[in-house]
């Protein structure tokens, strides 16, 4: 629970706790950074802290797997910024004053709910080789699976609806792609 409003964060989170979750609490971005290892399931978030931006929290949660869920709440925040949010993986947008049952709705939604990712594919079209969406799609499902499951390969196996051979082969396959030859800017290197 990230929100700088001391009394709100403790009642939000008093709240969350009552439905049988473990809350940790934070009143800053310094503060809401230390407690990402080991990574929390899901992270309830004020989008402006005293000391910067959920962004910055948000750019640190794309290091660490499992990757949590993130439900991002504001009472300053644009149409822009929620959109902006939901791009750096935000999966629900809750505007202040909330209540509880605004609060249980969202944890739902964002944990159950499947993101939609037909608009990032369709923007993919052109700049994206089709082939490297469906490799990098199925290196996140792998590496995010395996993390949840807790290195076990069967229980991220039965996860994906996939066989642990294949997720032994889609490890392998992440495993020699990072090894591979790469130019200054992260790209796999084009040999001649």
């Amino acid at each position: 629970m990230i929100e700088d409003d001391r009394v709100l964060r403790s009642g939000l989170a008093r709240f969350v706790r009552s439905r049988g979750a473990e809350v940790l609490e934070a009143g800053t971005v310094a503060e809401a950074i230390g407690l990402l290892s080991p990574p929390p399931d899901l992270i309830i978030a004020d989008v402006r802290l005293p000391d910067g931006s959920v962004r910055k929290v948000l750019r640190e949660v794309e290091r660490v797997w499992p990757r949590p869920t993130v439900v991002a709440m504001s009472g300053e925040a644009s149409a822009q910024e929620a959109f902006d949010l939901g791009q750096m993986g935000v999966r629900e947008y809750l505007s202040k004053p909330l209540s509880f049952s605004d609060l249980e709705g969202a944890m739902a939604r964002a944990r159950t709910v499947p993101p939609r990712i037909e608009a990032l594919l369709a923007d993919a079209v052109g700049r994206v080789g089709m082939r490297e969406v469906n490799d990098t799609v199925g290196a996140v499902m792998v590496r995010q699976a395996v993390a949840i499951a807790g290195g076990s390969r069967s229980r991220a196996a039965r996860m994906l609806g996939l066989s642990r051979q294949a997720v032994q082969q889609r490890i392998r396959q992440a495993g020699e792609a990072a090894a591979a030859p790469h130019d200054d800017e992260g790209n796999p290197a084009v040999r001649a």
